[in-house]
């Protein structure tokens, strides 16, 4: 095209070299691309009740689990995969979730939505504390 000048050699390898890497991200967080559980399927022992704080959070990545204590002490559980496209979130900041592959945002102590593009709370579960444990799952 007149006027307009030509790439030079350097500008197309590197949009070559980039093309197929910018790809992976959408293929890897595609909905139905993960084939973790949203959620336990049997109960399952996270941990000592005193590793959840009054007022704050702990995530357990290996159960796809987040177990929140209110100030008066009561326990809320719910499933770590994002609803938007069922990436593990594996990030806990206070109590607020980051999902790592496109930035939803939810609060660990009510399993809502802070921040788009997810629209859907998280999965509930049920949580109870059996002999100083933390038990989580669909029949805790």
């Amino acid at each position: 095209m007149p006027g307009r000048p030509a790439p030079s050699r350097r500008t197309v390898l590197r949009g070559a070299a980039l093309a197929p890497v910018a790809g992976l991200g959408a293929a890897a967080c595609s909905p139905g691309g993960s084939t973790e559980p949203a959620q336990p399927t049997a109960p399952v022992d996270l941990g000592a009740e005193s590793e959840v704080p009054r007022g704050g959070a702990a995530l357990y990545r290996d159960h796809n689990v987040v177990v929140s204590r209110g100030e008066d002490g009561t326990f809320a559980a719910y499933s770590t995969i994002c609803t938007h496209a069922r990436c593990p979130i594996n990030k806990l900041e206070g109590t607020t979730l980051i999902c790592p592959c496109h930035g939803s945002e939810f609060d660990a102590a009510t399993g809502e939505v802070l921040r788009e593009p997810a629209t859907v709370p998280l999965a509930a579960l049920r949580v109870e504390v059996k002999d100083g444990r933390i038990v989580a799952g669909p029949d805790a």
